[in-house]
């Protein structure tokens, strides 16, 4: 079986894979020089409770148990994580229904809240100022690079770093053939395509059309100068129109705060910054109805993401609605992420995972954020279906 892709989803499948059968052979294929550089290794690394996400979506099933199983898993091998437990905070009026909102979603996944007038928000985080919070005590953080690490050592699999997927040659009654850039070619029963920013550009290769595109969307992040500010993690109430969760407050496993993630348009797949433009990849952005309809139905919400991208004093203001006594002068920049969110040929923004199956093919096409969270889960439901595909050729 051969995996593309060396970020947490694509070694947890490899993982799972060889849990599932001992002895089958994996080989994974990645394009960069180590595992996890991407979505994996540039997010605020929250264990997610699942509190978010509709009930019965996958989203909501995986992370809930995905959650559980990842403290397990860090806890079994070692990796750095700590279960902090978060607070959701309403600074406007109009955003209590929201809040309220949240606390039967969370009770419909199983997920233990704790409501918070204004006065008790300071228990948890004497610096937060809201008219209301929930507090959530399954979410932590982790080491999401390390779990990568140790999923790819403990599946035994054969890793390939610096083996970008060239051309693919599916045969339903043979197999599929890869051409690597280091001019390996790699054969398999059936490939899986956990390729992250790139899966849409994956899935064409193979010959299936993935009848959705990757959308990158950019995580700016700034580092707390004054990280005693913080004892925790810190969100606003999020719209539910985006998928994004807002500008919220993490501490790390490091003892750092990190602030954000601003959510702009990026300008590459790997656009960590406005200085990094790939023509052919914007083109292939600008070229797909459903980035026109996005823009349209949410143009006044990404306007003020992209004002607090350019403007470190419209960040702020962002960021001083939860915490009054942050400055500008607190504000770091640091390391930026990029999402990569799946948007349908109408404007719609996936919501939930998304697994679509070809012959010899598994395709992972919408994985963004919390799928690191959600990884154990994940990986097991590809990997049943990529033996399922191996067992019926």
């Amino acid at each position: 079986m051969l995996v593309v892709g060396g970020g947490i989803v694509g070694l947890s499948t490899a993982y799972a894979v060889t849990r599932a059968a001992p002895g089958t052979r994996v080989v994974v294929l990645e394009k960069e020089a180590g595992p996890a550089r991407h979505q994996t290794g540039r997010n605020s690394g929250v264990i997610h409770s699942g509190i978010y996400y509709r009930p019965g979506s996958l989203k909501a099933r995986y992370a809930v148990k995905g959650a559980a199983e990842m403290v397990k898993f860090c806890a079994e091998y070692g990796i750095a994580h700590a279960v902090t437990g978060k607070l959701i905070v309403a600074t406007e009026r109009d955003e209590l229904p929201r809040l309220h909102a949240l606390v039967q979603r969370g009770r419909e996944n199983g997920i233990p809240v704790r409501e918070l007038g204004g006065a008790q928000i300071g228990e948890y985080e004497p610096e937060v100022r809201g008219l209301a919070a929930i507090h959530v005590g399954t979410t932590g953080v982790a080491d999401f690079v390390g779990v990568a690490r140790q999923l790819g050592e403990a599946s035994g699999a054969e890793i390939r770093y610096g083996a970008r997927v060239v051309r693919v040659d599916r045969r339903p009654e043979r197999g599929v053939a890869v051409l690597t850039s280091r001019g390996d070619v790699v054969r398999a029963r059936v490939l899986v395509n956990c390729a992250g920013l790139y899966c849409d550009e994956v899935a064409r290769l193979t010959g299936d059309e993935p009848g959705m595109r990757i959308v990158p969307f950019r995580g700016e992040y700034y580092e707390l100068a004054r990280p005693e500010l913080v004892r925790g993690l810190v969100y606003p109430v999020p719209d539910p129109a985006f998928p994004f969760l807002g500008v919220h407050l993490t501490r790390g496993i490091d003892g750092g705060v990190h602030i954000g993630p601003n959510a702009v348009p990026a300008l590459a797949r790997e656009g960590y910054g406005w200085d990094v433009v790939r023509p052919r990849e914007v083109a292939g952005t600008l070229a797909w109805p459903g980035s026109w309809a996005l823009a349209r139905r949410h143009w006044r919400y990404g306007g003020g993401e992209l004002l607090r991208s350019v403007s470190k004093k419209a960040f702020t203001k962002a960021v001083r609605r939860l915490l009054p006594a942050a400055e500008e002068g607190d504000l770091v920049r640091a390391a930026a992420g990029v999402r990569a969110q799946a948007v349908l040929r109408d404007g719609t923004l996936v919501d939930d995972f998304l697994i679509k199956e070809g012959p010899r093919t598994v395709h992972v096409l919408n994985a963004p954020s919390p799928a690191a969270t959600a990884s154990l889960p994940i990986g097991r439901e590809v990997a049943r279906r990529a033996l399922e595909a191996l067992g019926s050729v």
